[in-house]
């Protein structure tokens, strides 16, 4: 993994938002997952300004939704769906059937990790995966004890990330499961992407990548992933050792 530390969050966003130009300008189709949330808002930010300055095309790309809470869609206010189409696809010209995401009210959501399972197989592949992290070292809604070698599955969602996913809401709301990409799909992406901001994240970053590789910190993964790229501002670097 290589580990890139930036002075502000700004930088990490438009460093983060380069390395995906540079990847649609070098495979017009790739296929790349893009997270919702806080960490990635910036780096969006800079993308929809790219495409309007015909500095990135996504016109041949697949994008690929990284998670979803269980029971909504879209149409829900703090969904991952609602945040990616309001922050990013609505300001783009996208084919709708380029961009591919969980049906998290479906009946079979086994069967919707399948369908996502095999999208991407068939497809040759993830080429990029972009990912931000929790505070307890989530990727995704990988929570801790998610094994490595999973594919596309159901999470129980751990405490904590039912605490802090409140603040996508108007008003508090139930959260019991995810459906979500693996950390296998993180292992076998072509270009493994991690953005994460503040000191708030400091302690989780040392541990995951820093500490001891244990499901128990499933980010830890990142550790044996040699096309992994970790995109850190100062304050989420803030806690590691002999970085500079």
């Amino acid at each position: 993994m290589k580990i890139s530390i930036y002075p502000t969050t700004d930088d990490m966003s438009k460093a983060a938002a380069d390395l995906v130009a540079v990847q649609l300008a070098e495979k017009p189709t790739s296929l790349i997952v893009f997270p919702s949330g806080e960490s990635p808002s910036g780096m969006l930010k800079y993308l929809v300004e790219y495409a309007k300055e015909d500095k990135a095309d996504f016109s041949q790309c697949t994008i690929i939704g990284l998670d979803e809470w269980v029971g909504m869609d879209e149409r829900d206010y703090g969904s991952c769906k609602h945040y990616l189409h309001t922050n990013f696809f609505n300001h783009l010209d996208l084919d709708p059937e380029r961009v591919v995401m969980f049906d998290a009210k479906a009946e079979d959501l086994e069967g919707e990790c399948e369908r996502i399972n095999t999208f991407i197989a068939e497809h040759g592949g993830l080429d990029m995966m972009i990912v931000g992290i929790g505070m307890n070292g989530h990727l995704g809604l990988n929570e801790p004890g998610t094994p490595f070698d999973l594919y596309a599955h159901l999470s129980e969602l751990a405490p904590i990330t039912v605490e802090v996913g409140q603040k996508y809401f108007k008003q508090t709301t139930a959260l019991t499961q995810g459906i979500t990409l693996g950390l296998k799909h993180l292992s076998e992406a072509k270009m493994a992407v991690l953005i994460a901001s503040g000191e708030k994240k400091a302690t989780i970053i040392a541990d995951s990548l820093q500490g001891h590789i244990s499901p128990d910190v499933p980010a830890s993964i990142l550790q044996n992933i040699a096309q992994a790229r970790i995109l850190l501002d100062k304050g989420a670097a803030s806690k590691l050792e002999h970085v500079s």
